[in-house]
Formats: C-alpha cells, structure tokens, sequence
C-alpha cells in the first residue's frame, strides 16, 4: 500500500508540475493567437484605408482633369468670341453696341459651363 501510495503521489504531483507548466504557456500561445489576430485585422485595415486614400486619390485626379478641361476650353471660346467681337466693331461700329451685349451673354453662358464642371469636381470629390 505505500508503495502504491508513494506512485500516486508522485503521478499526481508530476501532473500538477506539467499543468503548472503548461497552462502559462497555453496562455502565451492563446496571447500569441491573440495579437496574431490584432496584426490581421490591423493590416486589413491598413489595407482599406490604403484603398481608401487610393480611392480619394483618383477622384481628386478626375476632378482637376474635369476642371482643366472647362476651363480650357471655355478660355480658347472666350478668346474666339472676344475676337470675333472685336472684328466685328471694327467692320461695323455703328453696329457696336448689339455686337457687344450679345457677347457679353456668350461669354457669360461660357463662364456658366465652367462653373457647372467645378461644381461637378466638388460633387466627384466630396459625394462619391
């Protein structure tokens, strides 16, 4: 009986010894899946913030695309409007004063063309 007694004894101790042992270290390990799992779902969201600046990225592009276009060509119709105005004053002064109120509301329907592509930019970069 008490040599059974003394393997009982030693079984049970060296059971407790291994689970002293290894519950630290199960612990680590679930700590280790732990802060896995925290660098996974930082990298994921480093990865849609990065898609995200990309995103804001090619919509600020689009819009300064769109507004250099405008007002391109609304400057090279402004200047062939004015021009042609001019070449008309100066074959017709009499006709002076219509030539030059009906360019006026040309270049200011123009100058609206520009100002609805800027407010489309703004709407590309803030609503979309």
């Amino acid at each position: 009986m008490n040599k059974k007694f003394k393997i009982i004894i030693s079984v049970l101790t060296l059971t407790i010894l291994i689970l002293a042992i290894s519950i630290p270290a199960l612990a680590a390990v679930d700590d280790d899946i732990t802060e896995n799992a925290q660098l996974v779902a930082q990298q994921e969201e480093d990865a849609e913030t990065e898609s995200d600046n990309s995103t804001v990225k090619y919509k600020a592009l689009s819009a300064a695309i769109l507004v250099a276009i405008a007002s391109t060509a609304g400057a090279i119709s402004m200047g062939i409007a004015v021009k042609s105005a001019s070449d008309g004053i100066s074959r017709q002064p009499e006709a002076a004063g219509s030539i030059r109120t009906n360019t006026m509301l040309g270049l200011v329907f123009i100058e609206t063309a520009i100002i609805y592509a800027l407010i489309v930019a703004i709407i590309i970069i803030f609503v979309l």
